[in-house]
C-alpha cells in the first residue's frame, strides 16, 4: 500500500448501496465491490484491499460469518473491516466489534461522516505498513533484512515440502572486509555494502528470488523452484558482477572487493520435512570451505532430505 492509492472492497447485496458508496469514495480510493460473501473472500484473498466495507446482512452468509472467514485467513486477515448496516442496537455494534471489526456506521449512510471513518482508517492501516515495511528492511542498504529473510525461509521451506519443489541457499561474505574498513574507513565499508546489495539484487532477478542482508557483510539468497545446478550458477554469476564492479581494496590478494559463497540445495524429490538451521548450517559449511580454499569462488553440496 505504500505510495499507492489504497484499495477499498465494499461488499453489499444492494447495488445501490455499493453505488452510493463508490460515487463517495471512488475520486480518492479504488473502490472494489461484491456482493455476495463467496466473492467477497474471493476478491479479498486475490486483491488484498487495505479496507473492508461489509454489510452485516447478506443473502447467502451474514457480515459476522464473513468476517470470521477473513481473520482466520493468514492472507486477509490483517485487513481491517468496518461493518455498514441498518441494524442500530448496541448489541449489534458490540458483537461487530468482537468479531473483528474495527468500526461501525449504519445506513442511510452520512457521506460525510464515511468519508472521514474511511480516511482515518485508512491512515493508520498505511502508517501500520509503514512501520512493518520498515522493520522488515535493512537501514543501510535498502533490501531485506535478517527478520525478513527468516520470514520468507519459513514460507520458502513449507512452499517446497507441500508442492515437492526445489530450494537453493547461497550464504556470501565479502572477502577481507574488516581489513577494507582498516584501510578505506568505515564511510567508504558503507558504500561497499550499499554496492554490493545493489549488484545482489540486480543480479538475483527472477520473480521468486529473494535478497536479504544476513548481518554484517554477509548476504542471503533464496532461490525458490531452483535446479539442482542452479545456485552455483547464479552463485558464479553474483561473484563476476562483484568483481567487475573493479572497487579498489589493497587488503586483498586480488587488489579488488571479491565475494565468497557457500550454495547448499534441497532437491524436489527430498521425502523429509526441511529443517532450517541444517539447511542455513549446510550453506554456511560451503562457505567457510571458500573462504578457506582462497576466496572469490563459490561452493556448493546437494543437501540430501531422507
Amino acid at each position: 500500500m505504500l505510495n499507492e492509492i489504497a484499495k477499498i472492497l465494499v461488499v453489499d447485496d444492494e447495488r445501490i448501496n455499493i453505488q452510493i458508496l463508490f460515487e463517495g469514495l471512488s475520486k480518492d480510493y479504488d473502490v472494489l465491490a461484491a456482493s455476495t460473501s463467496a466473492d467477497a473472500l474471493k476478491v479479498a484473498s486475490a486483491q488484498i484491499p487495505d479496507l473492508i466495507l461489509l454489510d452485516i446482512t447478506l443473502d447467502d452468509l451474514d457480515g459476522y460469518e464473513v468476517c470470521k472467514a477473513l481473520k482466520k485467513n493468514p492472507i486477509t486477515a490483517n485487513i481491517p473491516v468496518i461493518f455498514v448496516t441498518g441494524r442500530d442496537t448496541a448489541e449489534d455494534e458490540l458483537k461487530g466489534l468482537e468479531v473483528g471489526a474495527v468500526d461501525y456506521f449504519r445506513k442511510p449512510f452520512n457521506m460525510p461522516l464515511v468519508k472521514i471513518r474511511v480516511s482515518k482508517q485508512i491512515e493508520l492501516a498505511q502508517k501500520t505498513a509503514l512501520l512493518e515495511h520498515m522493520s522488515m528492511v535493512d537501514g543501510l542498504t535498502g533490501i531485506a533484512n535478517r527478520r525478513q529473510f527468516d520470514e520468507k525461509l519459513k514460507d520458502a521451506i513449507r512452499y517446497v515440502d507441500r508442492n515437492h519443489r526445489g530450494l537453493s541457499l547461497l550464504l556470501i561474505d565479502i572477502d577481507y572486509f574488516k581489513q577494507f574498513n582498516d584501510i578505506y574507513g568505515h564511510v567508504k565499508g558503507d558504500e561497499v555494502l550499499k554496492s554490493v546489495a545493489s549488484a545482489l539484487n540486480t543480479g538475483a532477478s527472477r520473480p521468486l528470488d529473494f535478497v536479504a542482508r544476513y548481518g554484517g557483510e554477509e548476504f542471503a539468497v533464496l532461490l525458490l523452484d531452483a535446479s539442482p545446478n542452479e545456485g552455483l550458477l547464479v552463485a558464479e554469476k553474483l561473484r563476476v558482477m562483484i568483481e567487475n564492479l573493479k572497487i579498489p581494496h589493497k587488503g586483498s590478494e586480488y587488489e579488488h572487493l571479491t565475494i565468497s559463497t557457500g550454495v547448499t540445495h534441497i532437491a524436489s524429490d527430498h521425502k523429509a520435512r526441511i529443517d532450517s538451521n541444517q539447511f542455513i548450517n549446510d550453506a554456511d559449511s560451503c562457505l567457510y570451505k571458500a573462504k578457506s580454499e582462497g576466496r572469490n569462488i563459490s561452493i556448493s553440496s546437494h543437501l540430501v532430505i531422507d
